[in-house]
């Protein structure tokens, strides 16, 4: 008598998922990158009503002239309380990202986003740095008040480039949470800094990052996964 085994396909089925979710990423970029001007409103703005573009959050003075900037928010199924501890662990080396990890680590970023609250990473604090690439310069948490804000920054008066990226919780009825994303930046006049803070290739690139990221925490925060 012969014995049927069972054969997991979850492994397969992850695989195949990030892979399909990477070429979708790359197809939105280039469509974003190709028709940039026409979508850029609908970038900048995305998911957020006007008077929430139109508020002052934490870290808008520290850089109070960007060449560009964006205001995206989602609203979450669960408490400030609950989407706070996916925000602060955000990071290379910490949470990740939760956007496209193929496409990070393609680039150089090592990544890989948590699926889980990660108990060595809630330590944050103001002056803390925070990695995007294991070989750029990293942004700093400039600000920060828990379940409500945390502002990055960096800077360099060499070049001219300086970035501000800043997530805002807000708490709703029936246990929401409106997480906003503000952010911005300017360059220098040279053309590397034209090419990386620039929007012609960042802003639409980084706007199909952002989008990612902001839906996965939507989806992970109303359902606090076990801590390792």
């Amino acid at each position: 008598m012969t014995t049927r085994r069972s054969v997991n396909f979850q492994p397969v089925r992850r695989v195949v998922r990030t892979v399909i979710e990477t070429f979708s990423g790359i197809a939105l970029m280039k469509i974003h990158v190709i028709l940039g001007r026409p979508l850029r409103n609908w970038r900048t703005t995305w998911g957020t009503t006007p008077s929430e573009r139109q508020r002052a959050y934490p870290g808008d003075a520290l850089l109070p002239n960007p060449c560009w900037s964006y205001t995206h928010g989602v609203t979450v199924d669960a408490p400030p309380g609950q989407v706070w501890p996916w925000i602060v662990q955000i990071g290379q080396g910490c949470g990740g990202f939760y956007s496209y990890e193929l496409l990070e680590n393609l680039v150089g970023c090592r990544i890989t986003n948590a699926n889980q609250i990660l108990p060595h990473c809630q330590n944050l604090e103001v002056g803390d740095s925070i990695r995007l690439h294991p070989k750029a310069p990293p942004l700093t948490v400039a600000m920060m008040e828990v379940e409500r804000h945390l502002v990055l920054f960096a800077s360099d008066a060499q070049s001219g480039d300086s970035t501000v990226w800043g997530f805002h919780l807000t708490p709703e009825g029936s246990g929401r949470t409106r997480l906003i994303e503000r952010g911005g930046s300017t360059h220098g006049e040279s053309l590397r800094s034209r090419l990386t803070f620039g929007r012609l290739l960042l802003e639409p690139i980084s706007f199909v990052m952002s989008r990612k990221m902001l839906l996965t925490i939507k989806a992970l925060s109303p359902v606090m996964t076990d801590s390792v």
